[in-house]
């Protein structure tokens, strides 16, 4: 068996200047950078997800609520929909497309470019843990570590190496992921503008 690091949508759009930016996330992608620079042997396998829309309906809101309606991001084609460009992606072995034509906070409801589903890939590399890293702490993040635990993979979040949108919100999802066994490391990156 091995392990793998999940990288939760670090993009463009997410970090600072973005359509939806969560501060502190440009932070992350470099801190990512380091720390896989840092300890090159500590994971078998990287892997990455992205928030992918092309017309995911009522996801998108005009004006958002910030709950269930959100602005324009990560609209395919366009640089938010990019990496940051302070993330190394060198060691990313797939990347899984999530949202498309409906809302996806998790990295499970995506696929890779051949359709291949995130619980798929790692099962066929035999993973059995994985750790989690990325944006945003108390959506994605909360989202995929949730599906990795109740997939039945050993998971960590790396709380440093997140940024969080604000502190009620993580500390239910922070709540919610203690509640099914998800070990957390560190804490969590929240900074108000």
């Amino acid at each position: 068996m091995s392990n793998a690091l999940i990288i939760v949508d670090v993009q463009n759009d997410f970090c600072e200047g973005g359509s939806l930016a969560v501060n502190g996330g440009a932070d992350v992608a470099a801190g990512i950078t380091r720390l896989l620079a840092a300890e090159p042997g500590r994971w078998a396998h990287v892997v990455a997800t992205k928030d992918y829309h092309v017309d995911p309906g009522a996801h998108f809101g005009n004006p958002p609520d910030f709950v269930d309606t959100w602005p324009r991001h990560c609209v395919v084609g366009t640089p938010g929909s990019e990496f940051h460009p302070a993330l190394e992606t060198g060691r990313i072995e797939e990347i899984f497309h999530k949202g498309e034509h409906a809302a996806a906070y998790s990295g499970f409801e995506g696929h890779a470019a051949d359709g291949e589903c995130l619980v798929d890939w790692l099962r066929r590399h035999d993973v059995d843990s994985v750790e989690l890293v990325g944006i945003a702490t108390d959506h994605c993040v909360r989202a995929t570590a949730l599906d990795a635990a109740r997939e039945g993979f050993s998971t960590t979040v790396l709380l440093d190496l997140t940024a969080a949108v604000a502190p009620a919100t993580t500390d239910v999802a922070l709540r919610a992921l203690d509640g099914v066994g998800v070990t957390l490391r560190g804490e969590p990156v929240i900074r108000t503008a």
